[in-house]
């Protein structure tokens, strides 16, 4: 037997029928449809109304004030003529349309403009952190004081397989530490690659690199992962100036003895190519005098660094008031009831946390200042800037306030 399907209007039918029949009470009537008497009375009052007063009514609150269809069209024909105009100039063309008419307010409009999806939103950026003092460069004095690091440029054997030479020198002793083919410039490559050469020669004092990756990014200290790995140990980072090569031009000039030596023409494969790596290098450390060095060769004045490497870096620690957080792989730690982003450059380091008002904490990696946490950011870190050194003196900032990391 199928079931029976009643709706609503139909039992509203059934209960008005019988009241209106008059052989059992109202309240009985109400009883038996299972309502309320007050419920019974506002259904009676809209049967008094009209038969069509049983349908359901719609519950969305009416607006007296309701926009005409038009409007909405004028306004989003206006908008697909001028894509990067807001709600308020929007309006002021609206205005100027049609002077005599009541225009929509700016929120309506904007409302009206996020439902067609003609709007974006703002990413939350984040706020200037604090500004560093210029650090003055390590002077190269002595072996080992700064090692000068970059890569030739990206070449093809005579197969066409792409490399990508990464060339690092000592600047004082002019010593040719290595020419390593990379198949590519990401930092896991260039890590391995340096792990390789700090085995061999040991730790450096300075690393003078340019801006760009694997060596600098665009976050707190122009720090990579790579630049961070080498702090950590102990090798301060030297940076050149954005888009100037001439800052690191002992370098560049060395890179183009290595291209004449090594690239015309090109090797067949990369095999052959580094054996003709190796044999100039090995010429220029021991068979190529400088003028800069007396007419001696390098290989007469390079040591290897004392300073060895050790490949596994303890935690680093912070005082004991100071809160620290682990940054995860993403770079994003949870932090006053919010994700906060530190930076990718800073994956599996633990930072401190020193406190600095009621608001406010100062983060650092080791004595290194970073940035700033506020807790009322939306954002994540607010990143610290170093000021730089131009022909001796550092640059003037825009910006006033001016912070010292601890330990320089």
């Amino acid at each position: 037997m199928p079931w029976k399907n009643v709706s609503l209007e139909q039992q509203r039918w059934k209960f008005v029928c019988a009241v209106e029949a008059g052989r059992c009470s109202f309240a009985q009537c109400c009883r038996r449809a299972g309502i309320s008497r007050k419920t019974g009375y506002k259904w009676w009052r809209r049967f008094k109304q009209g038969a069509r007063c049983l349908v359901d009514r719609s519950h969305v609150p009416g607006s007296p004030h309701r926009w005409p269809q038009r409007w909405r069209e004028r306004v989003i024909a206006l908008r697909c003529r001028r894509r990067r105009w807001g709600a308020r100039k929007l309006r002021w063309a609206l205005q100027r349309l049609w002077p005599k008419a009541r225009v929509p307010s700016v929120r309506t409009l904007h409302r009206w403009l996020h439902a067609a999806g003609l709007t974006r939103r703002n990413k939350c950026r984040r706020r200037a952190g604090p500004l560093l003092a210029a650090q003055r460069p390590q002077r190269a004095r002595g072996p080992n004081d700064v090692w000068t690091v970059d890569f030739k440029g990206r070449d093809r054997t005579g197969d066409g397989t792409r490399i990508e030479p990464l060339t690092v020198r000592d600047l004082a002793t002019r010593y040719g530490l290595a020419i390593v083919q990379l198949p590519g410039t990401d930092e896991r490559n260039v890590r391995r690659a340096f792990a390789r050469i700090f085995r061999r020669f040991g730790l450096p004092k300075a690393i003078q690199v340019d801006n760009g990756p694997p060596f600098g990014g665009e976050g707190a200290l122009g720090l990579t992962r790579l630049s961070v790995w080498w702090l950590r140990l102990g090798i301060r980072v030297q940076f050149g100036r954005p888009r100037c090569p001439q800052d690191n031009a002992a370098h560049e000039q060395w890179h183009s003895v290595i291209s004449a030596e090594t690239f015309k023409p090109t090797a067949p494969n990369v095999r052959a190519q580094q054996r003709r790596f190796a044999r100039a290098l090995h010429d220029y450390n021991h068979g190529r005098p400088h003028e800069s060095l007396g007419m001696r060769v390098p290989a007469r004045l390079y040591r290897k660094s004392p300073r060895p490497y050790r490949p596994h870096v303890p935690a680093s620690r912070y005082p004991a008031r100071w809160s620290t957080l682990e940054v995860p792989e993403g770079g994003r730690v949870s932090w006053a009831g919010r994700q906060r982003m530190i930076g990718r450059a800073f994956a599996g380091q633990r930072i401190g946390l020193r406190p600095d008002g009621a608001q406010r904490w100062h983060v650092y990696l080791d004595r290194h200042l970073i940035g700033e946490l506020v807790a009322t950011d939306r954002a994540g870190l607010r990143p610290a800037k170093r000021q730089r050194y131009r022909n001796g003196s550092p640059v003037p900032d825009s910006r006033s306030s001016t912070a010292r990391s601890r330990g320089g």
